[in-house]
């Protein structure tokens, strides 16, 4: 009996030896594997945060009134019927770029909400000071100079959190 100690024994140390080692290098093996595809991960994943970034920063500087101006015959167009086209102009650029969300910070989508509501707040309080039937050349005029000249805007605040996460997510 003590003659098959003498070589179950040396065995048995061997076979463990190798066990430990062979788990050892497995898990190294799997944790280097695992390191690689959050890294691959990370950079599809940053690639399309920053899509979302640009699409929200574009949606931003469309919801402009200038930019949303420009794009309008204002030909033939009375107050009321410029002031509802750019409500709606403006509620489908948001409703199309809603699903950008995910990419941005609470803070920051929350600071686009306040544009959306902002916009569409000072483009009905314009048209109030301008009959319903008048002609829309006056109240265009009056929306980009009173827009412009209001200094800080809520799309400047929203477009600089916005440009600060997409830095932050770059460093």
């Amino acid at each position: 009996m003590l003659e098959v100690l003498k070589y179950i024994l040396p065995g048995l140390l061997v076979l463990t030896a190798a066990w430990v080692i062979l788990h050892q290098m497995l898990k190294e093996e799997r944790d280097r594997r695992d390191f690689e595809l959050k890294k691959n991960t990370r950079k599809e994943v940053t690639t399309v945060r920053l899509r979302g970034y640009e699409r929200l920063a574009l949606l931003l500087e469309r919801t402009t009134p200038e930019h949303i101006l420009r794009d309008i015959d204002l030909n033939g167009l009375t107050v009321r019927q410029l002031q509802i086209l750019m409500l709606k102009t403006i509620r489908m650029e948001f409703d199309h770029n809603l699903s950008q969300q995910i990419y941005v910070s609470d803070d920051t989508w929350e600071s686009i909400l306040i544009v959306q509501e902002e916009l569409g707040r000072f483009v009905s309080t314009v048209a109030q000071s301008f009959p319903a039937e008048s002609p829309a050349l006056p109240y265009a005029q009056q929306m980009i100079t009173v827009y412009n000249t209001n200094g800080e805007t809520p799309t400047d605040v929203a477009l600089g959190k916005l440009r600060n996460e997409a830095r932050a997510l770059l460093i």
